[in-house]
């Protein structure tokens, strides 16, 4: 039986909950990790296992995250301390508020980054003769001991200035701002890439599948790329999903909100593609792509600053969209369970990124070198980054699978989904097979390959 939390704040409009859900999910994954994961797997067979994987595994997932929070009306520790009869499962909360914290922190700093450069794009400080020169401006800079950290903190400013102000004032609001002018600087590029001289090599290379490069490795890049881009396992749906009002529909908001995600990584394919082809540089770059090889492109473009400034804009943008959704998370945790008025909420939420995000910005300058605490041969950055990518994540979105899967009423996952019989949803069994069978197993896949077990 759902919770009637009538005095929760809720989504105001429809708007309102696909631009937050995919505000969520669309982030720097989108947009240089997707081209840098289809640049080294095979480009449209990567693609087309990435679109399977969307399917079986993101949208269910995905809606099992928006039913539990829809139903329970609560946060992420709340909802299971009300569906789960054993208080064992509340461990899952403890999950994704952790995760939450910690990618938060890191996050932050590569958010840092893009603000640094969106501030030299404007103020012509990007003004190298070629892609050495560049590496060399971003090794100098990552590595300084001042600037990251001011960078990181200046975007949690940012960060905080939005989420302090509630649910539909703050992110609701700001996210129906941000994710248009997200699609539209999108679109801008796309149209610049589709009339470079590299541009049909590019999209051939991202369109056209070569079924003979799936391999095992490609298939699980694929999936980590599905699973993270959506931030499943976070709690952040599950969070957003307890805003939902009762006729929001649910398998609809699940598909719309996976659709427009996997739309951005697209269009950031077509995006840098041509430019690479065009350039003659290869795809997998990883970060190096973003702060080192498009820099130096942009360079060669005529009214070369104006698209600098206009990408990293972008990028700040799809930042700020996933950092005040991990915010939220431990923020209605502890305004719900530690009964914390949500100013007060937001500003430890804020504090702790701050400390964590500062070290994690000295990990690459003053701390460079120094383990983490002693014990694990990586610094802080890297630690927070591999724990939550490749352990809590995976794990926690696992657990959430087999909930919802094995575990959860099933009349009350129908109810949700049908929103109380008053819709139809043909997909039901599919969703239920994906949440007990294939989620589970293709997570647990992520979770051992993400481990280096195998």
């Amino acid at each position: 039986m759902a919770n009637e939390n009538h005095n929760r704040a809720q989504f105001a409009t429809r708007l309102g909950v696909i631009a937050t859900t995919v505000g969520s999910a669309v982030g720097l994954g989108n947009i240089w990790r997707f081209p840098y994961e289809a640049g080294t797997h095979g480009g449209g067979a990567f693609l087309i296992c990435y679109l399977g994987c969307i399917l079986a595994l993101g949208i269910p997932v995905l809606c099992a995250e928006f039913v539990i929070g829809r139903n329970t009306r609560s946060n992420i520790f709340g909802a299971f301390k009300q569906l789960a009869s054993s208080g064992k499962w509340q461990w899952v909360g403890y999950i994704g508020i952790t995760a939450s914290l910690m990618i938060l922190s890191f996050y932050s700093v590569v958010a840092g980054w893009t603000l640094e450069y969106f501030f030299q794009s404007v103020t012509g400080g990007l003004d190298y003769d070629s892609q050495d020169e560049f590496h060399r401006q971003f090794n100098s800079f990552s590595t300084s001991n001042w600037r990251p950290i001011m960078w990181t903190l200046v975007f949690l400013v940012f960060n905080f200035i939005i989420v302090n102000r509630g649910v539909k004032k703050g992110i609701e609001r700001m996210s129906n701002i941000m994710m248009p002018a997200l699609f539209l600087i999108l679109l801008i590029f796309c149209v610049n890439s589709l009339i470079m001289p590299g541009a049909k090599e590019g999209l051939a290379f991202l369109f056209t599948p070569d079924f003979s490069k799936i391999t095992p490795d490609v298939l699980i890049g694929a999936l980590g790329q599905a699973f993270f881009s959506l931030s499943l396992g976070l709690g952040t749906m599950m969070t957003y999903g307890s805003y939902f009002s009762k006729d929001t529909h649910i398998v609809r908001s699940a598909s719309v909100t996976a659709g427009l995600d996997t739309l951005v990584a697209i269009l950031s394919g077509i995006i840098i593609f041509p430019a690479v082809f065009t350039f003659g540089v290869s795809p997998a770059q990883g970060p190096a792509l973003v702060f080192e090889v498009l820099p130096s492109i942009f360079r060669q473009l005529p009214w070369g600053e104006v698209w600098s400034t206009l990408f990293f804009f972008l990028l700040f943008l799809a930042s700020l969209t996933s950092t005040i959704s991990m915010s939220e998370v431990s923020i209605a945790f502890f305004t719900e369970e530690k009964k914390m008025d949500r100013k007060k909420a937001t500003r430890l939420n804020t504090a702790i990124a701050m400390i964590f995000g500062t070290l994690c910005a000295m990990s690459f300058g003053w701390l460079d070198g120094i383990t983490f605490f002693g014990l694990f041969d990586i610094d802080l950055f890297t630690f927070f980054d591999f724990t939550s990518s490749n352990i809590l994540l995976p794990l926690g979105g696992m657990l959430i699978s087999i909930f919802a899967g094995w575990l959860l009423d099933k009349k009350l996952l129908r109810n949700e989904l049908t929103n109380d019989g008053t819709i139809k949803v043909l997909s039901f069994r599919a969703i239920v097979f994906c949440l007990k069978i294939i989620a589970p197993v293709c997570i647990g896949l992520i979770f051992i390959f993400g481990l280096g077990i195998f």
